[in-house]
């Protein structure tokens, strides 16, 4: 390895394996919270112009289509938290070498997903929304929308790949400057094609998955550059692409999968919720998208702080010291659950005011208020959901999660139908749904990662 990325690697070790648990979780989550909320705003930067086109059918569309593009994000953890698992475990241990070969596997795994997913996003949006029901105005709209962030797919996989190899080596600040230029991108292309302003004719929504389209292009040629001036600790082989190592990648494969399988049932979960939401009209499916648009603050939040814990419990591991391993793991959820408990504070107080950040239209309003009312009592359980999840994960013990996220995502549908419609709660049902069932997840998750198996766990 260079004199001066060994350096590095060695510098970061220390810190996340011999100094203050405190300082470390606010040295790796700082950067890797801003990097989760940079690309919460790429989103949320999308629903607000989008909401200004006029009416719930445009918001509708980005609704829609966000539970789609949710099931790309879940089989993209198949590497990322595999890479994670693996890599700090080898830098833990400063087998950097080792750590170099698995990074470089997984770029190859990455390459490979990447067009497959590409192809068959593209292929099957239209499926997406005949499994929805959304209104012939939302399907046509949404199947435009979704096949033009499905073409960059391949793109957006390694640019989330690479942040994690980066995070797992401890640098989360690299990760977080390049979204900060696609956040940035995209903030000026939004409303230059959404309304069509200067030379360029007004697109709408089409003209908002065009603005992420190139946004997520330019991250992704930006982490190009950053490779070659050498930024990362540890090198990337691109020979070792070249040959696929079948049973590393099974390795890989075989931690991230089941949280995997949880998240892409999680989010055909919400196909089948946004389907009953379609039965209230679309300012339903309005509301709940710009509703999970707001939770994803705290959602993002809880995200950012999960990659650093599970940087810190992989590492720690790896290094021998499992009891620091849970240090890290309970610490980081006291911190991530004070801001959630902030984020409680505001959906309970000034829901009116949050909501008409996104929209203004009287007839969606009154239900973003009631979504952000009820939802808001589960904020600090979903940070113990969260945050617990990537400690598991960073142990390689990816199972337990998977099975908790699996039941009770699985049974909000039939809850959520049985609230809606034979009990008479109406549309609220759902958020109670939503509610109640993170309350019951953030709780047993907390529970088994007391227990402690996961230290045992070899990957």
């Amino acid at each position: 390895m260079h004199t001066e990325a060994g350096l590095r690697a060695d510098q970061r070790h220390k810190l996340i394996t011999e100094g203050s648990i405190h300082k470390t979780f606010f040295i790796l989550a700082g950067p890797a919270v801003a990097t989760m909320s940079m690309e919460f705003i790429l989103h949320l930067t999308d629903m607000i112009w989008v909401g200004r086109i006029g009416g719930p059918v445009p918001v509708a569309i980005v609704t829609s289509s966000m539970f789609s593009l949710w099931i790309v994000w879940s089989l993209i953890s198949v590497l990322t938290v595999g890479v994670v698992a693996i890599v700090s475990r080898y830098f833990g241990a400063k087998n950097y070498d080792q750590a170099s070969y698995a990074s470089s596997q997984a770029i190859g795994l990455g390459l490979t997903s990447g067009v497959i997913i590409t192809i068959i996003g593209v292929a099957a949006a239209p499926l997406a929304f005949m499994i929805m029901n959304t209104s012939p105005e939302v399907t046509a709209g949404g199947i435009t929308y979704l096949r033009i962030q499905f073409s960059v797919s391949l793109i957006f996989i390694m640019i989330e790949l690479l942040g994690s190899i980066f995070r797992a080596t401890g640098d989360t600040k690299t990760p977080m400057l390049i979204s900060f230029v696609a956040v940035g991108a995209n903030i000026i292309l939004d409303p230059i094609f959404i309304f069509g302003w200067g030379p360029f004719p007004r697109m709408e929504t089409t003209g908002a998955a065009l603005a992420s389209a190139v946004a997520i292009s330019i991250a992704g040629l930006v982490y190009v550059a950053v490779l070659k001036a050498g930024k990362l600790s540890i090198g990337i082989d691109l020979s070792s692409i070249k040959k696929p190592d079948i049973r590393l990648g099974w390795r890989i494969t075989k931690i991230g999968m089941p949280l995997s399988i949880a998240g892409v049932l999680f989010s055909l979960v919400y196909f089948f919720i946004n389907r009953i939401a379609t039965e209230f009209g679309d300012v339903a499916v309005a509301a709940l998208g710009i509703g999970n648009r707001c939770e994803s603050i705290s959602y993002l939040l809880c995200f950012g702080a999960s990659q650093a814990t599970a940087t810190m419990v992989g590492q720690n591991l790896g290094a021998g010291k499992p009891d620091r391993a849970e240090k890290s793991g309970w610490y980081s959820l006291f911190y991530t659950g004070i801001f959630t408990g902030v984020i409680t504070i505001l959906f309970l107080t000034i829901p009116d005011t949050i909501t008409r950040v996104f929209i203004d239209d009287p007839r969606v309003e009154p239900i973003v208020r009631q979504y952000l009312m009820i939802i808001g009592v589960s904020q600090i359980f979903m940070a113990s959901e969260i945050v617990m999840e990537g400690a598991f994960s960073g142990a390689g013990d990816t199972l337990p999660p998977m099975l908790v996220g699996i039941f009770w995502s699985v049974s909000r549908i039939p809850m959520a139908y049985i609230l809606c419609f034979p009990l008479g709660f109406g549309v609220d049902g759902i958020w109670w749904v939503i509610s109640g069932t993170t309350i019951i997840k953030g709780t047993i998750i907390a529970v088994w990662f007391r227990r402690g198996n996961w230290k045992l766990k070899n990957v």
